[in-house]
């Protein structure tokens, strides 16, 4: 009887991608990954809901001229893609900081594996 079909009946998983998605090391990288993403998500939803809800609604204030013909909506549309590139750099460098070191761990474990 192979070992997977031994796993089949018990509690432990079934293949080897199973057993590293269980581990406390995976486990940890997707709270790290979590950590990051959902209030990061949520900040950016914020942040366009405002932009939307504002040209929407407030229309005398995003139609403020600041200097020229830029008014305060075209500011804040410009600043949408703005916040993106900065989002994307905080991702970045949170990633090499707090995730890739961990991954290249679990990396290194599952290719240093005999049999592999």
């Amino acid at each position: 009887m192979s070992s997977t079909e031994q796993e089949v009946g018990g509690a432990e998983p079934q293949t080897d991608w199973e057993r590293i998605q269980g581990s406390p090391e995976f486990t940890d990288l997707r709270r790290r990954l979590r950590v990051f993403v959902f209030p990061m998500t949520a900040l950016f939803l914020l942040w366009y809901l405002l932009y939307v809800l504002l040209a929407d609604y407030a229309h005398g204030f995003m139609s403020t001229k600041l200097f020229g013909n830029i008014t305060v909506g075209l500011v804040f549309g410009l600043l949408q893609f703005v916040s993106t590139f900065v989002i994307t750099g905080l991702y970045v460098r949170y990633a090499n900081r707090r995730l890739d070191p961990v991954a290249d761990e679990i990396r290194a474990r599952i290719e240093g594996e005999p049999g592999r």
